[in-house]
Order: C-alpha cells, then structure tokens, then sequence
C-alpha cells in the first residue's frame, strides 16, 4: 500500500490517477507505519468532512507530515481560517461572508456577471485569430486573478504586481524535487512579504477611505464577534486571493480539457449556453480542481471502518477518489452532464466547504460557455498535456490547443 501511495503522489501518474484511486478504494482506510491514514471512499469521506472530532490545524498533528505534500510553514502571516478550528474559525470566516455571500450580501456574486462577461470577452479578443493559444497563460490564469483583484479591491494599474505575487506563491505549493527548494522557499517568502506589506499599505488606505470593495467591507464592518485584527484581515486577503485563484486555473482548464476531448458535449455547450451549469457541477465531481485534504487529523482516537485512528495522526481525505466510487454515483469514469444526482466531494463539505464556491461557479459557468461558443473549431495540441507538480491542486500547467479563428 505503501507503493501505491507513492505512485499517487508521484509526478508520472499525474495525467491519470484515477486507475490508482481505484485501487486504493479497494482498502477503504490505508496506513503505512511511517505515512498517513488514508481515506479512499465517498460516504467516509463525507462523514469525516462533518465530524467534529476532524482538525484542520497544524498545532494538532503530533505524525509527522509526508514529503511528498508538505506545505510552507506560514511565516508571515497568521494561519487563515481555513487552517483554524471553530470557534476562530467559524468568527473569521462569517466575518469574511458578510461582504461575500448571504445573508449580508445577497446579490454580491450574481452582480459581478456582466463584469465577469467583461473579462472573458476581452481576454478572447486578446487570442490569436487563428493558430495556436496556451489556454493557461492567455486565459485560465489571468481571468481568475483579475476578478479575485477587482473583488478586493485592487487598483486596475496594479493587477500586474498582484499577479507575479500570486504566480509565485502558487507555484511554491507545487513540490518540485528538480528545483531547489531553498531557493524557492526564499522567493516564496519574499513574495509572501511584499504581498502583506502591500495590502497593509491597501488596508490603511481603505481604514481612512473605504470604498465598495472586499477589503474595505473587512476593515470596517464588525461582526458578533468583533472586528478583524489587522493581521487577521492580511492573512484572509491572502486566502482569498491564492486559494480561490488557484483553484478556478484548474476548474477550468480541467473543463476546456474535458470538453475538447467529449466534442458533442462541446457542441451542446456551444448551442445551449445554459448546459454550462450541469457541466460545470460535473466537472467538480469528474475532474476536480482539489484531488485531496492532506491537512486533517483527528483531536481524539477514532474509528472508521473497523481501522482506528489515534489522536494526532496525519490523515488524507482523498475526494477524487470518493468522486469517482461506484457506491456512489453510476458509471463514475463517466462524464456525463445529464447526470442527475450530482452531490460531489469538489467543493469540499461541512465547515470547510469551499467558501468561494459561488464566484468558481459562476466564473467557470462563464469562461466555458464563452470559450465554447468563439473558439473556432478548437483542437488539442497535445494530450495529455503536461500537468503541475502538485498532487493536491491537480490541473495542466499548459493546455496548448490550436483554433482556425475567433467568432464574433
């Protein structure tokens, strides 16, 4: 089990490794003396997902944490929510709500579509009339940015700054054993600094003038719990901005992927704009953008089909797998968007469901209908296309295809 385990997590098996989590499911919960618990199945998963007894903090793992999946210490900032347990948790991240979602905020993710519309449109037009594009580079990647950076708050002339940061840091999560890993840890780290001071510099801005924007919502509105502390608004703004465009690169560069290579469902998605909702619920459950949560342990020993986990032990909750288990859905290696019962693990569930999953929704629901209705006669270049390292945010690091224009 050990071995296969090792050939999840290795680079080679990235293009496909849902024969491996197959395999893996065949042992519901794996352990290896020296690695992680390992948890392969759909309804575990969703159990141990809303099980209280489940940590997402550091301070609480006393196994020592796989090579393999190891993240930077977070040195500059405070852990976001994200890495927190209630009751931290759970103030900072309805403080964060407030200004995002309901009940404070209704209508603040559907307002941005005619924006979102925008954007794509205009990275479209920037595309070759013709020839080849790398989908990644010239598409997937800055769209999410420049929303996640209007969303915030920052000025338009900055973007590009945000940008180089926010490529930095992701790719410090992807391990790169080629590559030094001091020397990435250091830009990373500076990359990390420059990030806080700026928004330090955007915070106190917003402090003396807000303005309609994320960030001014988050230093000025006080919640049942009490205001942000400075450093808590820092380490939020941070989230917000890696996290949520990390995530959304691979959305959807999972799905154009999928799509060229299920051409009637592109053609159905070109002719009826609206199958872009059903796609895009598919695609989180087909080709999810998180492949697994390497970060949980248990605060006290439990059990889980017969295997008992003890306190402090590093556990993986793996929901591409659970995704993909034939207890759960039908024909799972499937993809199909007429799927009716469609309650995917993609977005993550119970507390720490992912919080931005309206806008990665709604910008995926977007940016593929779009690509699907102008790309002329789109094609893959290569297939598969080289992947990124990580094994935890799976998705190509290019997708070259090639186009014989762009439609009106």
């Amino acid at each position: 089990m050990t071995s296969l385990l090792h050939q999840i997590t290795d680079y080679a098996n990235r293009a496909n490794p849902y024969p491996l989590y197959a395999e893996l499911r065949r042992t519901p919960v794996i352990h290896d003396e020296d690695g992680p618990y390992v948890v392969s199945t759909y309804h575990d998963i969703l159990g141990l997902l809303h099980d209280p007894r489940i940590s997402s903090e550091a301070r609480n793992l006393s196994a020592p944490v796989a090579e393999d999946l190891e993240q930077p210490e977070e040195t500059s900032l405070p852990p976001s929510f994200l890495r927190l347990d209630p009751p931290e948790h759970d103030r900072l991240r309805g403080m964060t709500n407030r200004p995002f979602g309901p009940p404070h905020s209704p209508r603040r993710v559907e307002d941005m579509r005619p924006e979102l519309g925008e954007i794509v449109s205009g990275l479209i037009d920037g595309l070759a009339n013709g020839g080849r594009v790398d989908l990644v580079e010239q598409f997937s990647y800055p769209f999410p940015v420049t929303v996640i950076c209007r969303l915030l708050g920052v000025p338009r002339e900055d973007e590009s700054r945000f940008h180089s940061w926010a490529d930095t840091l992701a790719a410090s999560l992807d391990p790169a054993p080629s590559e030094d890993r001091t020397e990435q840890a250091r830009v990373a780290e500076e990359a990390k600094t420059q990030l806080g001071m700026y928004l330090a510099g955007l915070i106190e801005e917003r402090r003396k003038s807000p303005r309609d924007d994320m960030l001014s919502a988050l230093v000025t509105n006080v919640g049942p719990g009490g205001p942000m502390s400075t450093m808590e608004v820092l380490s939020t703004a941070a989230l917000l901005l890696i996290a949520g465009h990390e995530t959304t690169v691979n959305l959807i560069t999972n799905g154009m992927l999928t799509l060229l290579r299920h051409p009637d469902v592109l053609q159905r998605l070109r002719d009826e704009p609206r199958m872009a909702v059903p796609i895009v619920e598919e695609l989180l459950r087909y080709e999810p953008p998180v492949q697994l949560l390497p970060q949980r342990t248990p605060i006290t020993d439990i059990e889980v089909r017969g295997v008992t986990i003890p306190k402090g032990a590093s556990l993986w909750l793996v929901l591409a797998s659970g995704n993909r288990d034939p207890q759960r859905f039908e024909n799972p290696d499937r993809f199909d968007p007429d799927r009716k019962d469609i309650e995917h693990l993609g977005l993550g569930s119970g507390i720490h469901g992912c919080f931005g999953a309206p806008l990665a929704r709604l910008e995926a629901q977007v940016a593929l209908a779009e690509l699907a209705r102008r790309l002329d006669n789109p094609r893959l270049v290569e297939d598969p296309p080289p992947y990124r390292r990580n094994a935890v945010l799976r998705g190509p690091r290019h997708l070259h295809i090639e186009i014989d224009g762009l439609r009106p």
